[in-house]
């Protein structure tokens, strides 16, 4: 395998993994944002959010069910984008500034997670 594949497996699926992780150490916080975006049942819907990302960064990291699990990615991110980042609805320029960059992200990860699909 090459090292640079090696490398970018541990980094993406080890970001979603830090990720859905954070989702379960700080559910309370994260279900009170979810809450403020109108998601029904935010604690639920951060917990599934996180084992999502959780068992797709796991998939990416070790090379199991590799498609599968950046679906899982590919489908949070997408999601979440719309949802908790829409930042043309935000009124306060903070805000929407700090949601516009967190959708780019989240939109450039969705690109990689498709382009890795196709690997």
């Amino acid at each position: 395998m090459a090292i640079s594949l090696l490398i970018g497996k541990i980094l993406f699926g080890g970001y979603f993994i830090y990720s859905g992780l954070n989702h379960f150490f700080e559910t309370e916080m994260l279900a009170g944002y979810a809450k403020s975006k109108n998601v029904p049942m935010p604690t639920a819907a951060v917990l599934l959010a996180g084992g999502m990302i959780v068992l797709g960064g796991l998939g990416v990291l070790f090379g199991i069910y590799t498609k599968w699990s950046l679906a899982l990615i590919a489908l949070f991110l997408l999601v979440v984008s719309f949802a908790m980042h829409n930042f043309w609805s935000d009124k306060d320029p903070a805000s929407k500034m700090s949601n516009r960059i967190n959708f780019s992200k989240n939109i450039a990860l969705l690109g990689a997670a498709l382009m890795l699909m196709s690997l």
